[in-house]
Protein backbone atom coordinates (compact mmCIF):
# COMPACT_ATOMS: atom_id res chain seq x y z
CA UNK A 1 0.00 0.00 0.00
CA UNK A 2 1.26 3.46 -0.61
CA UNK A 3 0.76 6.51 1.57
CA UNK A 4 -0.33 9.06 -0.21
CA UNK A 5 1.86 12.56 -0.07
CA UNK A 6 -0.28 14.96 2.13
CA UNK A 7 0.29 12.35 4.46
CA UNK A 8 4.19 11.88 4.54
CA UNK A 9 4.29 15.94 4.63
CA UNK A 10 2.06 15.47 7.18
CA UNK A 11 3.92 12.68 9.60
CA UNK A 12 7.01 14.90 8.80
CA UNK A 13 5.85 17.95 10.27
CA UNK A 14 4.54 16.72 13.00
CA UNK A 15 8.14 14.93 13.70
CA UNK A 16 9.84 17.62 13.20
CA UNK A 17 7.69 19.68 15.46
CA UNK A 18 8.10 17.29 18.35
CA UNK A 19 11.67 17.02 17.71
CA UNK A 20 12.33 20.88 17.97
CA UNK A 21 9.60 21.03 20.89
CA UNK A 22 11.53 18.38 22.78
CA UNK A 23 15.11 20.06 22.10
CA UNK A 24 13.45 23.52 23.20
CA UNK A 25 12.50 22.18 26.61
CA UNK A 26 15.80 21.07 27.10
CA UNK A 27 17.41 24.49 27.09
CA UNK A 28 17.11 26.10 30.69
CA UNK A 29 15.06 28.91 30.78
CA UNK A 30 16.13 32.13 33.08
CA UNK A 31 13.90 34.98 33.62
CA UNK A 32 15.35 38.67 33.71
CA UNK A 33 14.52 40.74 35.27
CA UNK A 34 15.14 44.52 35.12
CA UNK A 35 17.03 46.22 37.28
CA UNK A 36 15.92 47.01 40.54
CA UNK A 37 15.76 51.01 41.41
CA UNK A 38 17.97 52.11 44.15
CA UNK A 39 17.27 53.74 47.10
CA UNK A 40 19.84 56.07 47.80
CA UNK A 41 19.87 58.80 50.73
CA UNK A 42 22.18 61.75 51.68
CA UNK A 43 23.04 60.38 54.96
CA UNK A 44 24.55 56.59 53.62
CA UNK A 45 27.68 55.99 55.14
CA UNK A 46 30.94 54.88 53.15
CA UNK A 47 30.35 51.02 53.48
CA UNK A 48 26.17 51.32 52.62
CA UNK A 49 27.63 53.00 49.75
CA UNK A 50 30.03 50.04 49.18
CA UNK A 51 27.28 47.36 49.63
CA UNK A 52 25.13 49.19 47.08
CA UNK A 53 28.08 49.89 44.36
CA UNK A 54 28.38 46.08 44.36
CA UNK A 55 24.91 45.80 44.14
CA UNK A 56 25.14 47.70 41.34
CA UNK A 57 27.81 46.18 39.42
CA UNK A 58 26.54 42.95 39.83
CA UNK A 59 23.35 44.15 38.47
CA UNK A 60 22.32 47.67 36.60
CA UNK A 61 25.85 48.01 35.54
CA UNK A 62 26.71 44.57 34.57
CA UNK A 63 30.61 45.14 35.55
CA UNK A 64 31.28 41.73 36.73
CA UNK A 65 30.11 40.33 33.03
CA UNK A 66 32.97 41.54 31.60
CA UNK A 67 35.45 42.50 34.88
CA UNK A 68 36.49 39.35 37.34
CA UNK A 69 37.97 40.00 40.84
CA UNK A 70 40.31 37.64 42.10
CA UNK A 71 40.90 35.60 38.24
CA UNK A 72 43.42 34.88 36.20
CA UNK A 73 44.19 33.61 32.77
CA UNK A 74 42.46 35.16 29.68
CA UNK A 75 40.61 38.03 30.46
CA UNK A 76 38.21 40.35 28.89
CA UNK A 77 38.94 43.23 30.49
CA UNK A 78 41.67 44.05 33.77
CA UNK A 79 41.01 42.07 36.76
CA UNK A 80 39.66 44.74 39.54
CA UNK A 81 41.22 42.37 42.44
CA UNK A 82 43.34 44.95 44.46
CA UNK A 83 42.36 47.73 42.10
CA UNK A 84 41.68 50.30 45.20
CA UNK A 85 45.13 49.93 45.88
CA UNK A 86 46.84 50.67 42.48
CA UNK A 87 44.10 53.34 41.64
CA UNK A 88 45.67 56.46 42.94
CA UNK A 89 48.78 55.67 41.08
CA UNK A 90 47.85 54.39 38.02
CA UNK A 91 47.31 58.05 36.10
CA UNK A 92 49.90 60.63 37.21
CA UNK A 93 48.14 63.59 38.38
CA UNK A 94 45.08 61.36 39.00
CA UNK A 95 43.43 60.47 42.64
CA UNK A 96 42.02 57.06 43.01
CA UNK A 97 38.48 58.87 42.94
CA UNK A 98 39.11 60.87 39.86
CA UNK A 99 41.14 57.89 38.59
CA UNK A 100 37.51 55.84 39.02
CA UNK A 101 35.53 58.23 38.23
CA UNK A 102 37.52 58.82 34.62
CA UNK A 103 37.43 54.87 34.25
CA UNK A 104 33.33 55.11 34.26
CA UNK A 105 32.73 58.28 32.77
CA UNK A 106 34.79 58.20 30.06
CA UNK A 107 36.55 55.01 29.84
CA UNK A 108 38.93 55.46 27.26
CA UNK A 109 41.05 58.01 28.38
CA UNK A 110 43.10 55.73 29.78
CA UNK A 111 43.56 51.46 28.83
CA UNK A 112 45.53 49.23 30.42
CA UNK A 113 48.24 47.56 28.59
CA UNK A 114 46.88 44.24 26.84
CA UNK A 115 42.70 45.30 26.62
CA UNK A 116 40.90 46.17 24.26
CA UNK A 117 38.99 49.85 24.99
CA UNK A 118 35.80 48.59 24.85
CA UNK A 119 33.91 49.86 27.78
CA UNK A 120 31.24 51.89 27.54
CA UNK A 121 30.69 54.99 29.44
CA UNK A 122 28.48 53.98 32.63
CA UNK A 123 26.25 57.27 32.83
CA UNK A 124 25.12 56.98 29.20
CA UNK A 125 22.70 53.94 27.52
CA UNK A 126 22.03 51.67 27.71
CA UNK A 127 23.52 51.15 31.64
CA UNK A 128 22.81 54.95 32.73
CA UNK A 129 23.57 55.23 35.86
CA UNK A 130 23.57 58.42 37.77
CA UNK A 131 26.17 60.59 39.79
CA UNK A 132 25.32 59.01 43.34
CA UNK A 133 25.44 55.59 41.30
CA UNK A 134 28.91 55.96 40.09
CA UNK A 135 29.92 57.08 43.46
CA UNK A 136 28.63 53.77 45.30
CA UNK A 137 30.63 52.05 42.45
CA UNK A 138 33.64 54.00 43.42
CA UNK A 139 33.10 53.12 46.77
CA UNK A 140 33.20 49.66 45.95
CA UNK A 141 36.12 49.83 43.89
CA UNK A 142 38.16 51.47 46.90
CA UNK A 143 37.02 48.44 49.09
CA UNK A 144 39.05 45.70 46.80
CA UNK A 145 42.62 46.63 47.89
CA UNK A 146 42.30 50.01 50.13
CA UNK A 147 39.57 51.88 52.33
CA UNK A 148 36.71 53.62 50.73
CA UNK A 149 36.77 57.19 51.31
CA UNK A 150 34.22 58.50 48.88
CA UNK A 151 30.53 59.84 50.39
CA UNK A 152 27.71 60.64 48.54
CA UNK A 153 29.11 64.34 48.61
CA UNK A 154 32.15 63.42 46.63
CA UNK A 155 32.84 66.21 44.22
CA UNK A 156 35.54 64.63 41.38
CA UNK A 157 35.80 66.35 38.05
CA UNK A 158 32.70 64.43 36.19
CA UNK A 159 30.05 65.51 38.78
CA UNK A 160 30.99 68.59 39.83
CA UNK A 161 31.97 71.14 36.57
CA UNK A 162 35.68 71.72 37.50
CA UNK A 163 38.42 71.65 34.86
CA UNK A 164 40.02 68.73 34.17
CA UNK A 165 42.30 68.06 37.30
CA UNK A 166 45.82 69.36 37.11
CA UNK A 167 49.11 67.27 35.85
CA UNK A 168 46.85 64.80 34.06
CA UNK A 169 48.30 63.22 31.37
CA UNK A 170 48.10 64.76 27.64
CA UNK A 171 48.13 62.01 25.26
CA UNK A 172 51.54 61.50 23.72
CA UNK A 173 52.03 60.70 20.13
CA UNK A 174 52.47 57.17 19.70
CA UNK A 175 55.64 56.05 18.15
CA UNK A 176 56.00 56.54 14.53
CA UNK A 177 53.86 59.78 14.60
CA UNK A 178 50.55 57.63 14.83
CA UNK A 179 47.72 58.77 17.04
CA UNK A 180 47.72 57.32 20.57
CA UNK A 181 45.95 54.37 20.98
CA UNK A 182 42.38 54.61 23.51
CA UNK A 183 43.76 54.35 27.19
CA UNK A 184 41.89 51.69 29.14
CA UNK A 185 40.76 51.45 32.57
CA UNK A 186 40.49 49.34 35.86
Amino acid sequence: MRIPHIIRIGALILVTTGFYTYVGQMVPQKEVQPPKETALGADMSTADMAKIGREIMEGKGICLTCHTIGKSGALRFPDLAGVGARAGSRVPGLSDVEYFAQSLYEPTAYVVEGFPPAMPPMNQPPFSLTDQEILCVIATLQTLGGTPTVTLETKHHYNSGTAAPAGAPAAAPAPGGAAPPAKAKQ
